[in-house]
């Protein structure tokens, strides 16, 4: 099926007589191929004359490159999987730092447990494992570092209009990007390691995001906005790299501190109308955060703190 993909990618027209001889098979296989594809959410066209084409260019993730980025690091690129996080919280600690990228998900994740849209080489899914020698100070903070860092990666595309909305999602455009989705495993005062799932829209469709039931923005559409070239899914995904090792180092020694003010500067709520629910659900005004990445609102004439994990957040 690879080659098949490979031969579509460039998002011209092939004649299906022309994909059967190259694959040595029918032109009734290719069809059932075909159909496949389009269950890997590839938006695949049909057209009597002309053959079959993608809907638009992919970019599929080059291994040789992403590990050219990072030297010394494991990164891995598979075509299909069930999800990145899963596969690396049950991979060895000794192969860490480790990053899993994933073309396509059949089990992706979001926050909560609520499902991800993975269509194939559409957007950008990875996992990192990272083990930290101890506990580090304010582990929970660290969705929103490692927000700083997407949000560092994606300006470094082209895009100026980027947001984080506490404690784990970007945006732009009024409209969700990406998310992040953190679990560890360790015990306090000990070893501590932690796989740090992202998924990032990057180029797709209006199709391929049938069932998504929230407003959401791929980061091409962002950038065209702008007047701005289509991204690049590989030179996203190293910029990414580069940042989550870079931004988990400092994280190690120092904690949240240094990024703080940074995620304040995206912050998307700050001094908005927003409800948490949880419980009880309530309304109020976003004051930003505190020093330990809690969320600070002011309800009924009070400051509350609201801690990662006990409610989601809403804009209202």
């Amino acid at each position: 099926m690879n080659p098949l993909i490979d031969t579509l990618a460039d998002g011209a027209w092939h004649s299906g007589e022309a994909l059967a001889a190259a694959s040595g098979v029918t032109r009734a296989a290719v069809a059932k191929r075909v159909e496949k594809l389009r269950e890997l959410g590839l938006d695949v066209e049909a057209r009597q004359g002309l053959g079959y084409r993608l809907s638009r260019p992919l970019e599929r993730l080059r291994q040789p490159g992403l590990q050219a980025a990072l030297p010394g690091l494991r990164v891995s690129v598979v075509d299909s999987i069930d999800s990145t996080n899963k596969q690396l919280l049950e991979a060895p600690a000794s192969d860490d730092p480790q990053f899993l990228f994933a073309e396509f998900q059949t089990a992706g994740r979001g926050r909560r447990g609520r499902a991800w849209r993975s269509p194939f080489g559409a957007n950008l899914y990875v996992s990192l494992g990272w083990s930290f020698a101890a506990w580090p100070p304010q582990l929970t903070a660290l969705p929103l570092a490692v927000g700083v860092a997407c949000a560092r990666a994606v300006q470094a595309q082209g895009l100026s209009d980027v947001q984080l909305k506490w404690p784990n999602d970007l945006y732009a455009a009024g409209r969700k990007l990406g998310g992040i989705l953190i679990e560890h495993r360790g015990e306090a005062g000990g070893a501590c390691r932690v796989v740090i799932g992202i998924g990032l829209n990057v180029a797709m469709s209006g199709a391929q995001a049938d069932g998504i039931d929230q407003p959401w923005i791929a980061l091409d559409e962002a950038l065209a906005a702008q007047g701005g070239a289509s991204a690049s899914r590989n030179a996203l995904a190293a910029s990414l790299m580069r940042e989550l090792v870079d931004m988990l180092q400092g994280f190690e020694r120092e904690g949240f501190e240094p990024y703080r003010q940074a995620w304040l500067g995206y912050d998307l709520t700050r001094d908005r109308a927003v409800r948490l629910t949880g419980t009880p659900t309530f309304d109020g005004i976003a004051r930003g955060i505190d020093a330990g990445g809690a969320l600070v609102v002011e309800a009924e004439g009070e400051r509350r703190i609201v801690h990662s994990g006990d409610v989601s957040l809403r804009l209202s």
